[in-house]
């Protein structure tokens, strides 16, 4: 049965307001039984400020927060609780969690597809699959099949129903913020954003690691730390970095021959995004050189030496922790 996104997090909401209204009224309770007791009614406070009560306040914006609430570190916005969807999301993707159980399903180092499938109540009736090889791709375009944003549309699709798929994509990019489309709005998120809530959520300790070519944005890829293998990088290398170059050096060739035929009206557009694309195809192809260094080194990784040790081993190519 579809459902509304939207429906879901006005429930949520209700839910979490009612449980810090009823934790502030019992503490405020305590308060007042606690004075009576030792004959200090009027000495004492007995009001509990709202800074104070640690349980989560859903507020739909941050103008709607109260300045009452400054400095509680449990206030929430509809923005942090769809980041928070999001989240999951990607975490579904990659089979840490899943749509047919509950809790933690591949968290062990060296997982597979084939583990995941293992612990599924059916494992042909699967609600939604995981990335068979644990690459995810963000790119600001649409050059893949099986990008991010295109997962992350066929889990909303799966998980609130395919009759409510554009209303609930909508209400996640209102939630976000920005302009454009609700998925060039989704899209921007991920480019520019996910990683860095995901390293403030998981405190500098990410477990989904984000493979970055630089600052044009040429190529970037989501992997999961638990389900890494050696041949990783080969992977990443042969299936995805030369793919987006490939796709980068027809764009440039196909914009190259409209530029020569283009109005006068046109060139400057056409001139930018031929610009644009040449810098990401240089960054890529200088990116491509450090993947293939280290992709020839099949690279072993131990999960008990923590993730600040491991990521060390490829900061060469991820995304820099801040």
């Amino acid at each position: 049965m579809a459902t509304l996104i939207a429906d879901k997090y006005e429930a949520w909401k209700a839910e979490a307001n009612a449980r810090f209204d009823q934790l502030k009224a019992n503490e405020e309770e305590l308060n007042r039984i606690f004075a009576e007791i030792y004959d200090m009614v009027g000495e004492v406070p007995i009001e509990v400020e709202d800074k104070y009560v640690s349980v989560a306040r859903v507020f739909d914006t941050p103008e709607e927060i109260p300045a009452s609430f400054r400095g509680n570190k449990y206030v929430r916005t509809k923005r942090d609780e769809i980041t928070s969807l999001i989240s999951y999301a990607v975490g579904c993707m990659f089979g840490r969690y899943s749509l047919d159980v509950e809790g933690l399903v591949l968290a062990n180092q060296g997982d597979t597809l084939d583990d995941y499938l293992a612990k599924m109540p059916d494992p042909a009736q699967v609600t939604f699959l995981p990335d068979a090889d644990n690459v995810i791709p963000i790119t600001d375009d649409d050059y893949f099949d099986d990008d991010i944003v295109g997962r992350f549309v066929e889990f909303v699709r799966a998980a609130y129903g395919a009759d409510t798929l554009e209303e609930n994509l909508a209400f996640v990019a209102d939630a976000l913020g920005g302009t454009g489309s609700p998925r060039a709005v989704i899209r921007s998120y991920f480019l520019k954003e996910f990683f860095k809530d995901h390293c403030q959520t998981y405190k500098k300790r990410p477990i989904y690691w984000q493979f970055d070519s630089g600052k044009k944005n040429g190529f970037k890829a989501l992997v999961y730390l638990h389900r890494y293998q050696p041949d990783l990088l080969a992977r990443l290398r042969t299936e995805y970095v030369h793919g987006m170059q490939a796709r980068y050096e027809a764009q440039i060739d196909h914009l190259a021959d409209a530029l020569d035929a283009a109005e006068k009206s046109q060139k400057v557009q056409l001139q930018k995004q031929l610009t644009k694309l040449r810098a990401q195809l240089s960054e890529t192809r200088a990116f491509e050189e450090k993947v293939h260094h280290l992709a020839d080194q099949m690279i072993e990784i131990d999960l008990d030496d923590g993730v600040k040790v491991n990521y060390a081993k490829f900061a060469d190519v991820l995304s820099r922790v801040k």
